[in-house]
């Protein structure tokens, strides 16, 4: 573990972990008791937790001098940046309304029941996969697909399970997601500089997320349709072909993505490109660009960027937080509890223990994977890297638990909250329970089957060799570093 000043705390080390209560509870709070998903209030949580751990702190400088050093880390400046870059990109895509393209695409295919369901669910994909905001999806299909679907024969929970599946899809494989540049940036190289690429994650971890994606499309076809509802229902009013053209900057960019490895590279690529097709084709006027209204700044450039200053602030209480974490020992302590406890004496070990860790932290963060990432993300990476499992084998562990069964606990999950309460305001469509969402939301739940297949049988497990490259066999990797 890196060197930082010696923090203690009244009480002891365990008082360290008391920033950390203070941010669990808000997530509960705000996720479960008061039914609200915010990330402004998650960050102010994480503030506030910063506030008064530096209170119980025997010195109270050094406990910022802490923060500091977590805040101002090579991972954390990072994921601020792109997550910025993003931003910009991300918001590109729900301006020039892609999802109205896929409603276009139903209503001229005359899609009804099962394969509706089906159709809702792939759409979700890539309109998740586009935007990289599964949450994002969630707010943009509900109102467009659900009462629809319900009245063209989609069974209501089974329609409703294909929104939040296909949600989470998208923002479990999307290269611009911040759950995959959280998990990919946490995850650091031990014989080469550097945390692990997006490009390369993605690749490597498309096998899990395709192969949970095929058997939830199964049961969307299978079990999808539901009682037959009115004859017919005008889709025309909420389609747009011309949604469909932003396909193109979105394939360049995934490509570009996956050939260049850098995520910056990408993003210009599609920024520069989705711009234009957008203002070619009239999806987008100049101003929709960058421009100004009464003295307000208006465009996707400064929407997004601001659109993500609250994922930002998460990012920034976050570190701060493992800043002292870090700093008090704790982590060396639950690094070396781990490592010297037989569970990690082995690679599939020390896999069922980051995917149970950041599965129990999932659960503790109300389903705020991202969240859970920050925190766990660096005992994910000592355990991993102590047993020479690639990066890309750590992250792709990590996130695909993170982004399983842990995300969508009935009592717990934000994204089953969104989804329930996005139900309502719908007649004749049902509103529905988080109860009723989980046995029907496939895709984290067979996610995390997958997961498990591969911990226990090593399908797709890499070591990293001696110049950082993914080898097969662990006697062909390096020498685990000394951590």
């Amino acid at each position: 573990m890196s060197s930082e000043p010696e923090l203690t705390f009244r009480g002891g080390w365990p008082v360290a972990f008391v920033p950390v209560l203070i941010f669990g509870i808000f997530c509960v709070l705000y996720f479960v008791v008061l039914d609200a998903f915010d990330m402004t209030a998650l960050a102010v949580g994480g503030f506030l937790a910063l506030l008064v751990g530096a209170l119980l702190a025997r010195r109270y400088g050094t406990f910022w001098d802490a923060v500091i050093a977590g805040i101002g880390s090579a991972t954390s400046v990072s994921i601020v940046l792109i997550l910025v870059v993003v931003g910009m990109l991300a918001q590109l895509i729900k301006d020039t309304d892609v999802s109205a393209g896929f409603v276009w695409i139903a209503d001229q295919a005359g899609l009804s029941g099962a394969p509706l369901t089906l159709f809702t669910f792939a759409a979700c994909c890539l309109i998740a996969m586009a935007t990289g905001s599964s949450i994002g999806t969630m707010f943009t299909a509900f109102p467009i697909f659900y009462p629809a679907g319900v009245l063209l024969g989609a069974d209501p929970a089974m329609l409703a399970g294909a929104i939040v599946s296909g949600a989470i899809f998208g923002d479990n494989l999307a290269p611009i997601s911040d759950t995959t540049i959280i998990s990919a940036s946490t995850q650091r190289y031990r014989h080469r500089d550097g945390s692990a690429d997006i490009g390369g994650v993605v690749t490597s971890r498309a096998r899990y997320a395709l192969v949970a994606a095929l058997l939830a499309a199964i049961c969307y076809l299978v079990l999808g349709g539901g009682p037959a509802g009115a004859a017919s229902v005008d889709l025309a009013e909420q389609s747009d072909p011309r949604g469909l053209v932003m396909l193109l900057p979105i394939a360049v960019l995934l490509l570009t993505a996956f050939v260049s490895r850098n995520i910056f590279l990408a993003v210009t690529v599609g920024l520069v490109l989705g711009t234009v097709t957008a203002l070619l084709t009239g999806l987008l006027e100049p101003a929709g660009v960058l421009g100004v209204v009464e003295g307000e700044p208006t465009g996707f450039l400064v929407t997004g960027v601001s659109a993500m200053l609250p994922t930002v602030a998460l990012v920034v209480a976050v570190f701060g937080i493992m800043g002292v974490l870090r700093a008090a020992g704790v982590l060396d302590r639950i690094v070396t509890a781990l490592t010297d406890s037989r569970l990690v004496g082995s690679p599939r070990g020390a896999e069922a223990a980051i995917g149970i860790g950041v599965s129990a932290t999932t659960v503790l963060f109300g389903g705020v994977n991202s969240a859970a990432m920050l925190t766990f993300g660096p005992v994910a990476d000592e355990i991993g890297a102590r047993q020479g499992l690639h990066p890309y084998r750590r992250t792709n562990v990590m996130d695909c638990f993170a982004m399983g069964i842990s995300c969508v606990v009935p009592v717990f999950s934000a994204f089953l909250f969104i989804g329930a309460m996005l139900t309502g305001g719908h007649p004749p469509a049902p509103e529905l329970s988080t109860a009723q969402l989980f046995t029907t939301t496939f895709y984290p739940l067979l996610l995390t089957v997958v997961l498990v297949v591969a911990v226990v049988t090593g399908w797709g497990r890499r070591f990293e060799g001696p110049e950082g490259q993914p080898v097969r066999r662990r006697e062909d990797a390096a020498e685990p570093a000394v951590l």
